[in-house]
């Protein structure tokens, strides 16, 4: 006999939970579903929808199952991985509704016209996305401002506390490989901060 599962994603906010329950019970009665099994998944909506239990019922559930949500945001948080999971119940033949927007995904026409209005949905929002992008990074380049990762790296690097200590050794005269030694660091470590600290000074005497 068919199941009908209810996936709850929730936070801390036991009222979270709460809601999302009382919506997804009013919703099973209206539509004469069973009484729905409750799945809690506390994860990110951030984690890929396959690594959740979301994706765990789906791949458990048969044909003919019914899983329920409460909304389209308990699912996922961009309109492909909506698509993708409703796809993926619909080529299992389990039916998903999203109680809040009454939002069906079965083998009806009327579900894949959804689908179909969807995939188009996502397809338009990675073409704003990438349009956004691309002015944004033109107009930051028509006003002068370097693109890309700065000059110099991280601001702290891992040679910044012994400055002093390796100013005083050069200073001296010491190589670079025994300075590097000195300090328990690689030469190319050594190098790299000589590089980007002390690059605007007198050249410096070669190990």
């Amino acid at each position: 006999m068919p199941q009908v599962f209810a996936y709850l994603r929730v936070s801390t906010d036991a009222q979270d939970v709460a809601n999302q329950k009382h919506g997804v019970v009013r919703y099973c009665i209206d539509k004469k579903l069973l009484e729905p099994v409750f799945v809690e998944d506390t994860v990110s909506g951030k984690t890929d929808w396959r690594d959740r239990q979301l994706g765990k019922m789906i791949r458990g559930a048969g044909e003919g199952d019914v899983i329920v949500v409460s909304e389209v945001s308990r699912l996922a948080r961009s309109t492909l991985q909506v698509l993708e999971i409703g796809r993926e119940c619909i080529e299992k033949g389990v039916q998903l509704h999203v109680a809040k927007n009454g939002i069906v995904f079965d083998n009806t026409m009327q579900s894949r016209i959804v689908a179909v209005v969807l995939a188009l949905v996502a397809e338009i929002e990675r073409d704003f996305i990438s349009s956004r992008t691309k002015e944004a990074l033109a107009k930051r380049k028509a006003e002068g401002m370097k693109l890309g990762r700065p000059v110099g790296g991280a601001k702290n690097l891992k040679l910044d506390k012994h400055a002093d200590k390796i100013d005083g050794y050069l200073a001296k005269g010491i190589n670079k490989v025994a300075i590097a030694k000195l300090l328990d660091v690689s030469p190319n470590t050594l190098y790299e901060w000589l590089k980007v600290r002390r690059s605007d000074k007198a050249p410096i005497i070669s190990p």
